[in-house]
């Protein structure tokens, strides 16, 4: 329970009592991921001009009505657990500078010298007690104020004490910093709405990462988030998919900005030719999952919920609280989209975190941040943090089904570029996409944000 300005925040589900002056928690309900279906918007069924994929001028008027106003992902709160621990990010054609100011406060900061405009840190992480521009040595604080400049009686007009570090709005939430580059941004919990509510439970903040890489792609930031929107493309270009997924009988879900569908996993696609096999792909779940498939004596119908109690044992065995999730959490991929570019493919395990980032000049390339978290038993060591690495597209593979995927987006973003293409035709399974279009428009052409 956290006081804030003479009121009391409580997670959903918490239960507090007045005595006298003060307030006591009587019980917490752990809470579970709302399954309940969202109403459908009325969101038209005409093309999507391919202008918002290709134009220049749609992505200029992207990053001012759009990019500076809303909520990004900046990093993980783990990788500056002490104060003066600080990380760089980049967006667009802008650089931060993110930093634990205090054990409690972390700040964010156009990674930009006042004097000269030099970056003040290079791409990476590091420790600091005070940041220093290597070009003429100001220095400035933690907390981004001014502390030296040399020769400073060499500045005839002055260098005044507000002279800092341009700090924009930052706040944290599921383990990762986030940062805002609107002055009078709305809080983060409000930005975020439905989402802490329903992946609180996989509870992200204590779950480490094993994989961190970025890759420059070939494709504008939407042709990205559009391939892991929708789940229409699995009988084309990932057919090997149809032995243990339902592409399907899958929910989605839009919401105010954000949007998620639930995949049902462990289990074959309807259109799989034969409903009796125990295919090759879900033989190797079971195996996974510590069951020999050799033994196993159900069909395709019986790996699911195999999985599923699979999971609890396993979890019960080793320390991990899973209360707070549902059976089919347990085996499916709660997929999430968080606007406008994070898609976090939700497991019992763990997550898979796509970041799909505009480039700084060129609306026909993008680039494309994997990370892969574990969530580890309590009292556990976490895994070493990967090196981070940056490759150019096709230079290592992120295995099939990406690798699938990071194949085809150049060819479709060429496509789109072609005089005879005039825009997307979107059906109704590939709904998220048209959904995110008009969550676009409501930052192009609605009030200022």
């Amino acid at each position: 329970m956290v006081r804030i300005a003479g009121a009391y925040r409580v997670r959903p589900g918490t239960t507090i009592q007045q005595r006298g002056s003060k307030y006591m928690v009587l019980q917490s309900v752990s809470q579970q991921t709302p399954t309940t279906k969202a109403p459908e918007p009325t969101l038209g069924t005409d093309l999507i001009p391919k202008e918002r994929y290709v134009s220049k001028e749609f992505m200029d008027r992207e990053w001012e009505r759009m990019w500076t106003k809303v909520w990004n992902i900046a990093g993980r709160t783990q990788d500056i657990p002490n104060v003066g621990d600080y990380f760089t990010t980049e967006l667009g054609p802008e650089s931060f500078l993110i930093v634990r100011e205090a054990e409690e406060k972390v700040r964010a900061f156009y990674n930009v010298c006042p004097h000269r405009g030099n970056q003040i840190r290079n791409p990476g992480m590091g420790h600091a007690e005070s940041f220093q521009c290597a070009y003429h040595f100001f220095e400035f604080n933690l907390d981004g104020s001014k502390k030296f400049v040399p020769d400073e009686d060499t500045f005839t007009q002055g260098v005044p004490q507000e002279t800092a570090l341009i700090e924009v709005p930052c706040d944290t939430w599921g383990g990762w910093v986030w940062f805002n580059m609107n002055p009078d941004a709305e809080p983060l919990m409000e930005f975020l709405g439905e989402i802490p509510e329903h992946l609180n439970p996989y509870h992200f903040e204590k779950q480490y990462f094993v994989q961190d890489v970025t890759i420059e792609w070939d494709c504008n930031w939407k042709t990205s988030v559009d391939a892991f929107n929708e789940v229409y493309h699995v009988q084309g270009i990932h057919p090997q998919i149809l032995e243990n997924i339902d592409d399907i009988h899958v929910q989605i879900d839009l919401y105010e900005r954000h949007n998620r569908y639930l995949v049902p996993f462990g289990l074959l696609s309807p259109r799989y030719p034969n409903q009796e096999e125990l295919t090759r792909a879900l033989k190797e779940m079971l195996q996974a999952a510590g069951i020999d498939p050799e033994t196993f004596e159900g069909g395709p119908a019986d790996v699911r919920p195999a999985l599923q109690a699979q999971v609890k044992k396993h979890a019960a065995d080793h320390g991990i609280d899973l209360s707070e999730l549902n059976d089919d959490q347990l085996s499916d991929d709660y997929h999430y989209y968080i606007f406008p570019n994070i898609t976090l493919n939700t497991h019992h395990s763990g997550v898979m975190l796509f970041r799909q980032r505009p480039h700084a000049t060129d609306p026909n390339k993008m680039y494309y941040d994997l990370q892969n978290y574990v969530r580890i038993p309590e009292g556990s060591d976490p895994p070493p943090r990967p090196v981070h690495t940056t490759h150019k597209h096709g230079e290592i593979s992120l295995g099939l089904g990406l690798d699938q995927d990071s194949y085809n987006l150049p060819r479709v973003q060429k496509g789109m570029n072609s005089h005879s293409f005039k825009g997307l035709l979107i059906n109704y399974r590939e709904r998220r996409i048209r959904h995110m279009h008009k969550v676009i428009d409501d930052y192009l052409e609605g009030p200022d944000r």
